[in-house]
C-alpha cells in the first residue's frame, strides 16, 4: 500500500510539473527519476527523442555518464537495433528478459554494457509517436514483472503528455512566428513602387524561410504571345543576374512548353522535385548547365491568373528537402506578392496609356500649329481637315476672345456652329484662379461650361499662334475625358468602397480609424471600435440562396446606417461581419448608448422577397487606448470579444478582456476548416460493434463521428467536438450524423440483419433545440425505420441540468418509440433518485470503472452495484471500453453481457463491420 502511494504521489507531482511552465527536459529528467526509484533493480533509464532527420538521440537519462559518455551522443542505428525498429513500428512495449536469446537488441551495445534485459517502451500520445525509453541492467536481470512494467508505462504516458504540450507550444510559437513574417511581407510590400523591389523583398523573404538564396523568377511576356520568360534573380543567388539571363539566352529552350511550367501553370499549384534526374519531367540539360540538383516551384496567382512561377533550386546537395510548413510559408509570400505585381501591371499599363494619348494629343497639336500658322491663306482643303478633326479646337486673339472653332468643339459644347465666335474664353472655362492675363490656363483638373450650364471634364492644351517672331493669340485644342474620370472614380470606389452595401471597405476604415486615432490622441479622447457578425447569416446563404443574403446585407447595412450617431463610421469588412468606429467617447456609458441603437435595428424581421427573417448579431467592443494603441490591435480586439459573444444566441455584446487575446491559433484555423468540413463531405462515421457475449453475436453499434481533415489528416473528436459545441455547427453535424446512422441501420435490417439497432450520441446544445423530436420523428418516419432500434444516448451531467425541461422532452422521445440511455454512467454528478424519475432504457457503465475492474477492488464494487441496480430498476446495462477477457468473464460472471471495448472491436468503418460481422459489404 505504501508503494502504491508513493506510485500515485509520483505521478501527480509530475502531472503538477507538466502543468507548471518548467522546461521539457527538466520534466523529463523528473520521469526518468521516478523511474529509476520504482524500478530499483534497473541500472540505467534513457529517452530518446526524434530528430528532423528521422534518427533517435539521447535527451535525459540516468546516470548521466555510462562508460565515460554522455546520452546525447548516443544515436540509435536502426539496421543494428532491430528492436528500437519494432517498437518504433508496433508503438508497442517489448521487454527482453533474457537478450541471450533474442537477436532483436543492438549487439554491440548489450556487449558493451553487458546488458542482461532490457525494457523498450514508446512514449506515444493519442496513437503518435514522441520518443522512445529503454531500461537496461549491468550484469544482473531486471526480472520485471507485469505489474512494474505498467508501472514504468504510466510514466513513459506523463512523457508523452509533456512532449506533446512541448511539441503543440512549439506550434504555435511558430504559427505566430509566420503570421508576424506574412505582416512584415505585407507591410513591405506596400512599400514597393517597382516590380522589381516587390521581387527582391519577395526573394528575401523566400530565400529566408527555405534558407536558400538561389531564388528566380519566370514571368508572363504579353507581348510575347503569354510565353514564360525568364525575368530576374535573387541578388544573392550563386549566379549574378547578368550570367543567369546570359545562360538562359544559349538554351535552345522554350519555357512555356517545359513540363515543370506547364504543370505549375496548369495546376495553379507549387511543386517540389527533390531529385532532378529521378524526375522525367524537368529539362535534364538545363539542369547540368545550371547545376540544379533539386527545385521547388512556386506559381504566382493573383485573382485566378498566373503571372508566372518563382524557381528555387538546390545547387550543392544531392536532393531538396522543404518541410511542409516551410513550403506552405513561402506560397503564402508568393501569393502576397503577386497580388503586389499585379496591382504595379495595372498601374504601368494605365502609365502606358495615358503617356501614349499624351503623346498622340501632342503629335495632333503640332500638325494643329501648323495649320493656325497659315489661317490667313486656309484654302477649302485645310478647312475640311480642320471641320474634321475629332478633338474639339478653337482659336483665342489676345484679348481672350474666340476668332474661331471646329464642329467638334462646337457640338461637344453645345452650340450651333459659329455661335462662340467673338465671345469671351470664359463662357468656356471653368476660371478657378485669375493668372493676371486676358488669356487662358490649362490646369490638371480643367473643366469646360456646356451652353446649358453643365461642367465637364476636359484635357487640353494650349499652344500660341505665332508670326515670325509675334504672337497673334492662341489655339486651344481639347478633349472631353468625362468618361475617362468616371472610370477613375469607379476604380477608386472599387478600392475603398464595398460595391454590395455602398459602405466604406476595410482599406477605408484603416484609413479614417488611424486619422481619427491621431485626432485622439492629441486631444486625450477615447474611441470604441465595435465589431458585428451576424449570426446564421450562412444558413440563410445555405438555404434560400446568395440573393437572398445580398439582399440581407444591404438591408442591414441601411439599418445600422440609421442607427449609428453622425459622426461614427461604418464599414463592411467582408461576409457577413462590419465595423462601427464611435469617436470621443467618454466611457462605457456612451458605447452602451449605441449599441441600444445598433440593436434596435436587429429587433424587426428582415423581408427577404416574401420572406421574413430573424437575424441578431454578436458584437465585440475595443477601447482606445485601453484595449491597445493601433488600428490593427483594436480591431483584433474587438474581433475576439465578438468571439465570446457568440457563444450566447441571440443578439449580445461583450467588451475586450486581456483573457480574450489567447485564442489558440490552431483553434481557430481548426473552427474555419470545421465550418466547410461538412460541406466537403470530409466527415464520416464509424461504428462499435456492440456485443451480446451470451450468444456472442452482434446486436447494435454505436455511431461515432470521424473527421478526415484535407491536410491534417484524421482529427481527433476530442479537438473538433468542443469546437462544434461553441459554435453551434454541432446542431448541423449532429442531424447529419442521426439521418446517416439511421439510413445505414436501415440498410444494414434490408439485408436481414432485423434486429440491429444503432446508438446515436445527443449533445447538450442538439438536446435544446426545440425541434429535436420532431427532427427524430421525421427522420425515423423518411427511412421507415422502427424507433425502438434507434438509441439516443444523453450524458449524466446534461440531463441534470434542468430537470423538468430535460423529463418532458425524453418523455415526449419515448413517445416517438426511441430507446433512451445514459452515457458514462457514474461519472457525472450522479444522483439516484433521477433513475426512477427519468424515462431511461440503458445505463452504460464508464469505461473507467472497466479498466481497473480486476485490480481495483473499488472498481469492482461499483460495478457490481450499478449492475443490480439497473436489474432491480428494470433497466438494461452496456458495459463500455472492455478490452480484455478477464473483464469479459468479470462482467458475464455479475449478469452483464451487453458489452462493447476493443476486445471486440475499435470502432471501424460500415463496409468493414459488415464484412466483419455480416459476411459481406453494406449495399450502397
Amino acid at each position: 500500500m505504501q508503494k502504491e502511494q508513493t506510485r500515485y504521489s509520483r505521478l501527480a507531482h509530475i502531472t503538477r510539473l507538466i502543468n507548471t511552465k518548467l522546461e521539457l527536459r527538466e520534466v523529463l529528467e523528473h520521469v526518468t527519476a521516478a523511474i529509476s526509484e520504482e524500478i530499483v533493480q534497473c541500472d540505467s533509464v534513457g529517452i530518446y527523442l526524434p530528430e528532423s532527420n528521422g534518427d533517435y538521440r539521447g535527451y535525459v537519462g540516468k546516470p548521466k555518464y555510462i562508460n565515460g559518455t554522455t546520452l546525447d551522443m548516443h544515436v540509435i542505428d536502426m539496421e543494428y537495433d532491430l528492436l528500437a525498429k519494432e517498437v518504433v513500428e508496433t508503438k508497442k512495449t517489448i521487454y527482453i528478459p533474457d537478450t541471450s536469446k533474442d537477436t532483436r537488441p543492438d549487439p554491440r551495445a548489450v556487449g558493451a554494457f553487458k546488458i542482461k534485459s532490457l525494457l523498450a517502451l514508446p512514449i506515444t500520445y493519442e496513437d503518435e509517436l514522441f520518443g522512445l525509453v529503454f531500461l537496461f541492467d549491468y550484469g544482473i536481470p531486471m526480472d520485471l514483472k507485469e505489474e512494474e512494467i505498467q508501472t514504468v508505462e504510466a510514466y513513459v504516458n506523463m512523457a508523452g503528455v509533456a512532449i506533446r504540450n512541448a511539441t503543440n507550444l512549439t506550434r504555435k510559437e511558430n504559427l505566430i512566428a509566420e503570421k508576424q513574417l506574412l505582416l512584415d511581407l505585407t507591410r513591405d510590400l506596400s512599400l514597393c513602387a517597382t516590380m522589381q523591389e516587390c521581387l527582391d523583398k519577395c526573394f528575401a523573404y523566400v530565400g529566408k524561410v527555405l534558407n536558400n538564396p538561389n531564388v528566380a523568377v519566370h514571368l508572363l511576356d504579353p507581348l510575347a504571345g503569354q510565353r514564360i520568360k525568364p525575368a530576374t534573380v535573387s541578388r544573392d543567388s550563386d549566379w549574378t543576374e547578368e550570367d543567369w539571363l546570359e545562360t538562359h539566352s544559349k538554351q535552345e529552350f522554350d519555357q512555356t512548353n517545359d513540363l515543370v511550367m506547364q504543370e505549375v501553370v496548369r495546376t495553379k499549384k507549387m511543386l517540389l522535385i527533390p531529385d532532378v534526374f529521378a524526375d522525367s519531367r524537368p529539362n535534364h540539360d538545363v539542369c547540368t548547365n545550371f547545376g540544379i540538383k533539386g527545385m521547388f516551384m512556386i506559381p504566382l496567382v493573383a485573382m485566378g491568373e498566373v503571372l508566372g512561377a518563382l524557381a528555387i533550386v538546390e545547387l550543392e546537395k544531392e536532393t531538396m528537402s522543404l518541410s511542409e510548413a516551410d513550403m506552405q510559408l513561402a506560397q503564402s509570400i508568393a501569393d502576397a506578392t503577386a497580388s503586389t505585381l499585379s496591382n504595379l501591371l495595372y498601374m504601368e499599363k494605365q502609365e502606358v496609356i495615358i503617356e501614349e494619348r499624351t503623346s498622340e494629343i501632342r503629335i495632333k497639336n503640332s500638325e494643329l500649329e501648323k495649320v493656325v500658322a497659315e489661317l490667313e491663306s486656309l484654302s477649302r482643303e485645310k478647312m475640311l481637315i480642320l471641320n474634321s478633326a475629332g478633338e474639339g479646337i478653337f482659336g483665342l486673339d489676345l484679348q481672350g476672345n474666340i476668332t474661331f472653332c471646329n464642329p467638334a468643339s462646337a457640338a461637344m459644347l453645345g452650340y450651333e456652329k459659329d455661335e462662340l465666335t467673338g465671345k469671351s474664353y470664359r463662357v468656356i472655362f471653368v476660371v478657378t484662379e485669375e493668372n493676371g492675363s486676358d488669356l487662358p490656363n490649362c490646369t490638371p483638373d480643367q473643366q469646360f461650361i456646356k451652353k446649358n450650364g453643365e461642367h465637364f471634364p476636359v484635357e487640353c492644351v494650349i499652344s500660341e499662334i505665332r508670326e515670325g517672331s509675334a504672337v497673334l493669340g492662341e489655339v486651344v485644342t481639347f478633349k472631353d475625358i468625362t468618361e475617362r474620370k468616371l472610370l477613375e472614380e469607379e476604380i477608386k470606389y472599387l478600392a475603398y468602397y464595398d460595391s454590395l452595401t455602398d459602405l466604406p471597405n476595410r482599406v477605408l476604415l484603416n484609413d479614417r480609424l488611424n486619422l481619427a486615432l491621431n485626432e485622439a490622441r492629441k486631444k486625450g479622447q477615447k474611441i470604441a471600435v465595435l465589431y458585428l457578425d451576424l449570426d446564421r447569416f450562412k444558413l440563410i446563404n445555405d438555404s434560400l440562396g446568395h440573393s437572398y443574403g445580398d439582399l440581407l446585407l444591404r438591408e442591414a447595412a441601411e439599418r445600422l446606417k440609421v442607427s449609428i450617431p453622425p459622426n461614427a463610421i461604418i464599414s463592411r469588412q467582408g461576409g457577413d461581419e462590419f465595423t462601427i468606429i464611435l469617436t470621443d467617447v467618454k466611457g462605457q456609458e456612451d458605447v452602451l448608448d449605441a449599441l441600444e441603437h445598433v440593436m434596435d435595428a436587429f429587433a424587426h424581421p428582415f423581408p427577404l422577397k416574401g420572406n421574413e427573417v430573424f437575424i441578431k448579431t454578436s458584437i465585440g467592443i475595443s477601447m482606445f487606448p485601453k484595449d491597445g494603441d493601433t488600428a490593427e490591435m483594436l480591431i483584433k480586439h474587438a474581433d475576439a470579444a465578438m468571439y465570446k459573444s457568440k457563444e450566447k444566441s441571440g443578439t449580445h455584446y461583450h467588451f475586450f478582456e486581456s483573457e480574450m487575446n489567447h485564442r489558440n491559433m490552431e483553434s481557430i484555423k481548426l473552427e474555419n476548416a470545421l465550418y466547410k468540413a461538412l460541406g466537403n463531405d470530409e466527415l464520416e462515421i464509424y461504428y462499435q460493434p456492440q456485443i451480446d457475449s451470451a450468444t456472442e453475436e452482434i446486436i447494435g453499434a454505436e455511431a461515432l463521428l470521424r473527421w478526415h481533415h484535407p491536410t491534417e489528416g484524421l482529427v481527433s473528436p476530442v479537438d473538433f467536438i468542443p469546437i462544434a459545441e461553441e459554435t453551434g455547427l454541432i446542431v448541423p453535424i449532429g442531424r447529419w450524423v442521426l439521418k446517416n446512422a439511421c439510413r445505414q441501420l436501415k440498410d444494414w435490417q434490408e439485408q436481414g440483419h432485423s434486429r440491429m439497432s444503432v446508438s446515436v450520441n445527443l449533445s447538450g446544445r442538439q438536446f435544446e433545440e426545440d425541434n429535436l423530436v420532431s427532427m427524430i420523428g421525421e427522420t425515423l418516419m423518411e427511412y421507415r425505420l422502427a424507433p425502438e432500434f434507434l438509441h439516443i444516448e444523453l450524458t449524466e451531467n446534461q440531463i441534470i441540468k434542468n430537470s423538468e425541461v430535460t423529463i418532458k422532452k425524453m418523455k415526449e422521445l419515448k413517445k416517438l418509440g426511441v430507446n433512451i440511455a445514459i452515457d458514462d454512467f457514474g461519472t457525472g454528478y450522479s444522483s439516484l433518485g433521477y433513475l426512477k424519475n427519468f424515462p431511461i432504457d440503458f445505463l452504460k457503465i464508464d469505461r473507467s470503472f472497466i479498466q481497473d475492474i480486476i485490480e481495483d477492488d473499488d472498481n469492482a464494487a461499483i460495478t457490481n452495484t450499478i449492475i443490480t441496480l439497473a436489474k432491480n430498476l428494470n433497466l438494461q446495462v452496456i458495459a463500455e471500453g472492455v478490452e480484455t477477457i478477464e473483464q469479459l468473464e468479470f462482467l458475464k460472471s455479475k449478469n452483464c453481457f451487453i458489452m462493447q471495448g476493443y476486445y471486440f472491436s475499435r470502432p471501424i468503418t460500415a463496409v468493414e463491420l459488415a464484412a466483419k460481422y455480416f459476411g459481406r459489404e453494406r449495399r450502397n
